[in-house]
């Protein structure tokens, strides 16, 4: 009698699913056959390949039928030693068919989420099983396949691994099974398992099919659910560009990881930020290829993480020009990306800005380029009276008592001025606007730009920095009223006064409002080009923001392209902000040798 003879008898409690003495036979064989060493060891095992193979099938579907690992094992208690035995017979492994078979038999046993110490530790032997035939492991028994199947190592792991990614593949995209019993084994539970055995094989190559349709399996069972073994692999692989993926799948990694999507806008603030070369354009450039946008537009989940990093980064930077760029250009690539998704489902705008005052979000998500230009106007007024109206609120919650009213104003506010920073199209229109404007009627529009360079209205200076918005803007149209041969020392020295840095404790202007203006007057202004690049030269060299102004330059190109500025005389405006910006350039040479070029470039964005 058999020494495995006495397990059999526990198989006569179970369902009828496999023949015993047919069960008998095969264990049998499988300790007769060892490994075929001997040739009529190697004879019997060719002989018996086919019947070997129908008995695997039904193995097969007997281990798909069992609820769980454990009741496989208790009702078939010898069959992991059986599986063993085959997997080191060099005749049964070299068989396609057979191995498939094997394979999956092993894979049947391998327990999602494992409940006891025997599936942990039938899991742990799998998983060795599974590494020593598809690696280059120093293992015997490895050594012996390759010895008698006369293939070369290097192409004998190769082929293991790509049968064992295609047969893994196999139960990838197969659509849920389980039909809401729980007590039922699903198609679906093969995902974990499958995601588990991917995570020695994230950087190969020839596993990128498999990892693909893993990170794009649609989420239809609470049992799809992919390893976290798995995703921490992953993540760390495409965050060291150890591995490449294809766009969709870096956006279902992102989608399954969130904790992923933290790194990949962490390291873009860090690659915008800390590069002195950053210009409007390769900030562009650089959030194409991030994906973020595009990942944002697809799930409301990463989106609201992104723009969670942004609010933080916005408050610890205190509104550094940078940030509030790189922030509005994300923004403006995100919407982009939502429009091209409009024929599918697309998430409620209040969803996607829960914090932000309702009442201002579809007037300032709406692009200068959907609405007439003529609206413009009424539409900025009214956009500065409704942020009038909440600075309002605010100041009065701080005349109250209560702190929790005071916290709510703050709160109201920040919001509103984050959305106006992510929707920046508007202080460019403002801006442009002001360039033309008779002084009766630049009130509203200066007011909304100093609210956008100082939100916080700290020491209540606001009023004192509305004047001196209003006494720049004047300074700039007498300026450019007049002749290029007689500019007035006064209005230029008052001009560069307050683009300086202030001397005294007094509340000071920000430069970048200024400049802004200056830049507008000179790109917009109905002067000669020499007239107004005689004048912008002037400026910009005594304050020494030649930099900053070819910045300011580039973003108004950009948003000129994008709709955001007036386009009646589109060619004239292109021409004058190339020839004002060359003007520049050449400045910048022939007063900075390159080697000695370290002004962060960043800082004016």
């Amino acid at each position: 009698m058999s020494q495995l003879q006495p397990l059999i008898e526990l198989q006569q409690t179970a369902e009828p699913l496999l023949n015993i003495q047919e069960m008998q036979f095969w264990l049998d064989k499988a300790v007769a056959w060892g490994q075929a060493d001997s040739p009529d060891t190697q004879k019997d095992t060719c002989l018996h390949l086919n019947r070997l193979r129908d008995f695997l099938q039904q193995l097969l579907t007997h281990i798909n039928n069992m609820s769980s690992t454990t009741e496989t094992m208790k009702r078939l208690p010898f069959l992991g030693q059986f599986l063993g035995r085959l997997c080191w017979n060099h005749y049964v492994v070299a068989d396609a068919t057979g191995r498939r078979l094997l394979l999956q038999c092993l894979w049947g046993l391998y327990s999602e989420h494992p409940g006891n110490a025997m599936e942990r530790k039938a899991n742990q032997w799998i998983q060795k099983v599974l590494c020593q035939l598809a690696t280059e492991e120093d293992d015997t028994a490895v050594r012996a396949v390759m010895n008698h199947t006369g293939v070369p190592p290097k192409e004998y792991h190769l082929k293991v691994l790509r049968k064992l990614v295609a047969l893994l593949q196999q139960n990838i995209g197969k659509s849920c099974s389980s039909l809401g019993d729980i007590n039922q084994r699903c198609s679906c539970d093969s995902i974990l398992a499958t995601s588990e055995a991917c995570v020695p094989l994230v950087t190969c190559p020839e596993a990128a099919p498999l990892i693909g349709a893993l990170l794009q399996q649609p989420v239809t069972c609470v049992r799809a659910a992919l390893s976290e073994d798995f995703l921490d692999a992953m993540s760390s692989a495409y965050s060291s560009q150890h591995v490449s993926l294809e766009e969709q799948a870096v956006v279902s990694l992102w989608y399954h990881k969130l904790s992923s999507v933290e790194e990949a806008v962490l390291s873009l603030l860090e690659c915008v930020l800390t590069n002195i070369w950053s210009t409007p354009q390769k900030i562009d450039q650089q959030l194409a290829q991030s994906l973020l946008p595009k990942a944002c537009a697809q799930h409301c989940s990463i989106f609201l993480i992104v723009n969670d990093i942004f609010r933080s980064i916005l408050k610890q930077t205190e509104g550094t020009e940078s940030v509030k760029y790189l922030i509005q250009a994300f923004t403006s690539c995100f919407l982009r990306e939502l429009t091209l998704l409009q024929h599918q489902t697309i998430v409620p705008l209040k969803a996607l800005f829960p914090q932000s005052p309702q009442s201002l979000l579809v007037p300032l998500l709406t692009l200068p380029s959907e609405m007439p230009q003529e609206a413009w106007r009424h539409h900025l007024n009214w956009l500065s009276g409704s942020l009038q109206r909440l600075t309002e609120e605010e100041e009065e919650g701080d005349g109250d008592s209560s702190s929790s009213s005071t916290t709510r104003g703050h709160h109201k506010v920040f919001e509103a001025w984050f959305l106006l920073v992510q929707c920046a199209h508007w202080v460019q229109v403002a801006t442009q606007l002001l360039v033309t404007l008779g002084p009766a009627d630049c009130g509203p529009l200066l007011w909304l730009l100093t609210f956008y360079h100082h939100p916080t209205n700290r020491g209540h200076h606001r009023a004192l920095q509305l004047v001196r918005a209003t006494e720049a803007r004047d300074h700039l149209h007498s300026l450019f009223l007049v002749s290029a041969r007689s500019l007035p020392v006064d209005r230029l020295q008052s001009l560069v006064s307050l683009l300086s840095p202030p001397q005294s404790q007094q509340p000071s202007l920000s430069p970048l409002l200024i400049l802004n203006l200056l830049v507008n007057f000179a790109v917009f202004f109905q002067q000669s080009l020499s007239g107004s690049t005689e004048i912008l030269l002037a400026v910009v060299d005594r304050s020494g923001l030649v930099d900053e102004a070819a910045c300011v330059l580039s973003s108004l190109d950009l948003r000129l392209n994008e709709g955001s500025c007036l386009s009646s005389d589109a060619n004239r405006v292109h021409l004058r902000i190339k020839a004002l910006q060359n003007t520049l350039t050449h400045m910048h040479a022939a007063s900075r040798p390159a080697e000695n070029q370290t002004h962060t470039l960043k800082q004016c964005l």
